[in-house]
């Protein structure tokens, strides 16, 4: 098996507190393969940006380890200095500096090879984000997305054994976001470097990453391809925020002919259409949660069932309705935009669901 190009190893970080010890990542681990684009996502506060510090060398490790490239630069004992751990970032802000032009921010790291070599590499960088006639221009004249593709480039500069990004897209507006997702990922591959993405916003880390990890509390929830944390993930954690979607309760119906089916409000699911734990049908329980999501509820204005549009979101192509069941309850569908009905209209429905996510029921459900 070949060795991962980075890999964390039951990696722990605490502070120090006036009550003791506050351990903020908890026993955290993640293998990530030379030239693939890993990342950390979850919501604010889960330590996803104190990893991303512990790789660069600015947090130290209570416990665990990890290594880059087959050595290790962190455990509880050692930490190697961040300027030796050939690890590029790029910011938040960008961090370039306003008084140097873009060939020389580019070419800051690269001050000691000598003045062609590094011109060449700046003009090669230039050309691999695009901006081939921007070197002589200052950050203050570039747009909002130049400035990040020049912030990559001179992050991919050196050539660093590992890339980082610190929810590189947060100061960008929505549609230039998920343009230039889709730019950043191919301009990474193309440089055949490794890199890691921390983000709070699951639409950028599809777009991105080739593995995720889903982070809550401190630690890895679990780690996947993106397919797999949509339609199979391990735990409600992960099915409730990756997508959007709600849990409805249904009911493990076995019938007299050998056939099962899930019974919902909205209808029957066969159980083919289910992921239920067998060992909770085997252990005699019928009671699940089923997620459904936008795109498992049509509008259908044939349908008997009818449910209230109690909020909606205009997207362009569609809106995102929230409506509510004859029982209470709220589901979300995605709707043409052409269909534009009134809050508080009665719309009628249909399950459409072919695979859904489904859990025993909590107990207090």
């Amino acid at each position: 098996m070949t060795q991962p190009h980075l890999q964390l190893d039951r990696i722990h970080i605490a502070y120090d507190t006036p009550t003791g010890a506050q351990e903020v990542i908890s026993g955290l681990s993640l293998a990530l393969a030379k030239g693939q684009i890993g990342c950390l996502l979850g919501p604010s506060g889960c330590g996803k940006t104190t990893v991303l510090r512990a790789i660069c060398g600015f947090e130290p490790l209570s416990g665990g380890a990890i290594t880059l490239h087959g050595v290790t630069v962190s455990d509880a004992r050692y930490s190697m200095p961040p300027e030796k751990r050939k690890v590029g970032v790029v910011f938040q802000d960008y961090a370039l500096f306003p008084h140097l032009s873009v060939a020389d921010n580019i070419g800051f790291g690269l001050r000691k090879l000598p003045r062609d070599a590094r011109q060449a590499r700046v003009q090669e960088l230039l050309g691999l984000v695009g901006l081939p006639q921007a070197g002589g221009k200052y950050p203050h004249e570039l747009s909002g997305g130049q400035q990040q593709r020049v912030a990559l480039a001179r992050a991919l500069a050196p050539a660093p054994e590992l890339l980082l990004l610190d929810e590189p897209f947060s100061n960008l507006d929505v549609d230039l976001r998920e343009r230039l997702a889709t730019e950043v990922r191919d301009i990474i591959k193309h440089a055949g470097a490794t890199a890691i993405l921390v983000t709070h916003d699951q639409f950028e880390a599809f777009a991105i990453a080739d593995e995720i990890g889903v982070m809550s509390n401190g630690t890895i929830v679990q780690w996947d391809d993106p397919y797999n944390l949509y339609h199979q993930p391990h735990t409600r954690f992960v099915a409730d925020f990756i997508g959007r979607g709600v849990f409805v309760p249904g009911r493990h119906v076995a019938e007299a002919d050998g056939e099962a089916h899930v019974d919902i409000e909205l209808g029957q699911l066969p159980l083919s259409a289910c992921e239920i734990a067998e060992q909770h049908l085997a252990n005699g329980g019928d009671s699940v949660d089923v997620l459904l999501r936008a795109d498992d509820v049509l509008h259908d204005d044939d349908s008997p069932l009818k449910a209230q549009v109690v909020r909606k979101a205009f997207r362009g192509a569609d809106f995102l309705y929230t409506l509510r069941l004859p029982s209470g309850r709220e589901v979300l569908a995605y709707v043409p935009s052409h269909h534009d009905h009134a809050i508080g209209e009665m719309i009628g429905i249909r399950l459409v669901a072919d695979h859904v996510v489904t859990f025993p029921a909590r107990a207090s459900a």
